[in-house]
């Protein structure tokens, strides 16, 4: 797991009693072996577990605190020949002063002891009664029962595979978190051992700050906070547990158990630090240098169980509540993005080959919606099919009827006779259906296209998405080749979601069974006829004997792989890692493995056409623009 770039972490909520180091320690215990059993590389526990968070004045009696440290040396001891990190809350006198703190416990020893830096005083909270702030602790170091341990709110603490930082409860809600210069300091997980009580609405905003946190400095994020064994007098613990990474919510635990709970998950530090790597404003020269903490436990194990976080089979395709709002935003972004282009260049058409798939119809779509919202009558938009030798009668029908419903100009041109004519001016058989047979139709039809536009004094606008411009799957200065590509930042998957989004919120009646159909159509350039001899007498073929992902692969897989090469940079062992955990009832790892490699190869031996390509709106986080997002060497290799 460590050399893919995952670390398990667990926040765990104890049973506990108010004041019962013996007991909270019998718990704690218990849990750590737990964890330690999952493959667990880090645990942290609420905010003052030893004793509890709701002591109050009973945090100024020498027993509770003399329990405290013999709880915490007990739990030490417990840590030994466990690969473990610990980290549990108690609190600690140090001279005159009592500090609510984090211990750092590893291999029988403690590495490290975190003080509470902002310390609430409102409402139900009075910690400053009995707590000082960390921020004016006057030592550095502590004389505890394990020897010299570093004390103070600058620790930074170093694994072998990971950085992370502590911080408390209210550090987290106040203006500057400490989270956020431990961040930019290394910190690639933080963890909050926190006792937030339960009012109405404070889950969901608590719930808020952690991913935003997260998102804020590209980080981990493991929280635990105190459970119901600490409700008491006026207020009320639910045990809220959060694992998050980057603005995600990886897991979360249930809340109001009244038992032990615990939650693991995975981060991917690799992940974080991708982003990191892209952010220029990750500098440190103007903070003061944190202390760095090794903290080194025995060899993690490579656990052999599943990871607990789940990947996405489709990571560009949004589900829930909000996907209608991405949807719409998607269609948003591509029609103000042509609208722009049409303006300025004051076209007086938009011309785009209709071939009744999937590409051409979203393209078809928001050139429709882009004339709506200039005002300009939908004839402006000029739809051209071009069947030819493998047209099937199910996409040249879908073609005309989606044409006919939206109410542009339509034209129909076959191609066949211009093909072969063509095939005979350069002495090509044609009954040869090589790359030469197809190529040859894809530029004629953009031969066509760009004529009609002369003609039409119009623009024409490309179809081609981003999967097929990653896997290089165009004709070069074929289909390849438009005046605004307005799907080149939306993959195949995203196409497929938002044509149906139109077809169930936009459109619906007749105009939403014509997208169905088209949805249901596999994807095919329609280049290859059934047989030999079918299609050069003009007709259409009753069977589609082309499809595209027979050739290349699926495009769920493909975009799969691109989201995760191009967005987070990751290796070809950790993307077939995710691939198959993702697709674990679809595709076995053999499949995978082929597909993946065939991503690869195509994804570098292609780049020629991406570096010439036509301007096009940005829609994801993953763009392929020369331009801007990817600017990749056209002849590079990298195995």
């Amino acid at each position: 797991m460590n050399n893919l770039g995952y670390v398990r972490v667990a926040a765990a909520v104890p049973q506990m009693r108010v004041a019962d180091a013996q007991y909270n320690t019998q718990q704690i215990i218990q849990q750590i072996r737990e964890a330690a059993d999952e493959g667990v590389q880090v645990i942290t526990f609420p905010e003052l577990c030893v004793v509890g968070y709701t002591c109050a004045d009973l945090f100024f009696l020498q027993q509770l605190q003399h329990n405290a440290m013999q709880a915490l040396e007990t739990i030490c001891a417990a840590t030994q020949d466990l690969p473990i990190i610990v980290i549990v809350g108690a609190p600690l006198k140090v001279d005159n002063n009592l500090y609510n703190c984090a211990f750092v416990m590893t291999d029988g020893d403690i590495v490290g002891v975190v003080p509470k830096v902002n310390l609430p005083n409102t409402a139900e909270f009075y910690e400053k009664r009995w707590f000082t702030p960390g921020r004016d602790c006057n030592v550095d170091t502590l004389d505890l029962f394990c020897g010299d341990v570093p004390f103070g709110p600058d620790l930074l603490f170093i694994t072998p595979s990971f950085t992370f930082g502590i911080e408390m409860c209210e550090d987290l809600w106040s203006p500057l978190p400490p989270s956020t210069q431990l961040a930019i300091q290394g910190a690639e997980i933080i963890f909050n051992l926190s006792s937030s009580n339960c009012i109405t609405g404070k889950h969901a905003f608590r719930r808020q700050m952690i991913t935003q946190q997260s998102a804020r400095v590209h980080c981990g994020y493991v929280y635990s906070s105190s459970g119901v064994g600490e409700s008491t007098t006026d207020v009320v613990f639910s045990g809220s547990t959060y694992i998050a990474e980057n603005g995600d919510m990886l897991c979360e635990g249930e809340r109001f158990q009244r038992q032990s709970s615990m939650i693991i998950g995975e981060i991917d530090i690799e992940r974080l630090r991708t982003d990191r790597q892209r952010n220029t404003n990750f500098t440190c020269d103007h903070l003061g240098q944190y202390r760095k903490i090794y903290a080194t436990p025995l060899e993690y194990p490579q656990p052999t169980l599943a990871l607990h976080r789940q990947f996405d089979a489709h990571p560009f395709v949004p589900e829930g509540k909000d996907s209608e709002l991405f949807f719409s935003d998607v269609f948003a972004i591509q029609t103000n993005g042509l609208a722009k282009r049409w303006e300025h260049t004051h076209a007086q058409s938009m011309v785009i080959g209709i071939s009744g798939g999937l590409d051409s119809t979203l393209a078809l779509l928001v050139a429709c919606f882009t004339a709506d919202m200039l005002g300009y009558d939908r004839k402006k938009v000029i739809g051209v099919t071009m069947p030819g030798f493998g047209t099937s009668d199910r996409t040249y029908q879908n073609a005309l009827h989606l044409m006919e419903q939206l109410g542009i100009t339509m034209f129909e041109i076959p191609i066949r006779d211009a093909v072969i004519q063509h095939f005979q001016d350069i002495g090509h058989d044609i009954s040869q259906h090589d790359i030469t047979y197809e190529n040859a139709q894809a530029r004629e039809r953009t031969q066509i296209l760009m004529d009609m536009a002369n003609k039409y004094n119009g623009m024409v606008v490309g179809t081609g998405d981003l999967s097929e411009l990653a896997l290089g799957w165009a004709t070069y200065n074929g289909d390849q080749m438009s005046m605004y590509g307005v799907n080149a930042g939306v993959p195949k998957t995203l196409v497929k979601a938002v044509v149906n989004y139109a077809a169930d919120n936009i459109f619906g009646g007749e105009i939403g069974v014509i997208l169905h159909d088209i949805i249901d159509t596999p994807v095919s350039p329609e280049l290859l006829p059934a047989d030999e001899n079918a299609g050069i007498e003009g007709e259409l073929q009753t069977t589609i004997a082309q499809k595209t992902e027979d050739k290349v692969g699926p495009y769920e897989l493909h975009d799969f792989f691109i989201y995760y090469t191009m967005r987070y940079g990751f290796t070809r062992e950790k993307i077939q890692y995710m691939a198959e955990q993702a697709f674990i009832d679809v595709y076995d790892s053999e499949t995978i493995e082929k597909w993946l490699n065939t991503f690869m190869r195509r994804f570098f031996q292609q780049q020629y056409k991406r570096s010439c390509m036509p301007d096009g709106p940005k829609v994801t986080f993953v763009s392929l623009s020369p331009r801007g997002d990817w600017r990749m060497p056209s002849d590079a290799t990298l195995i």
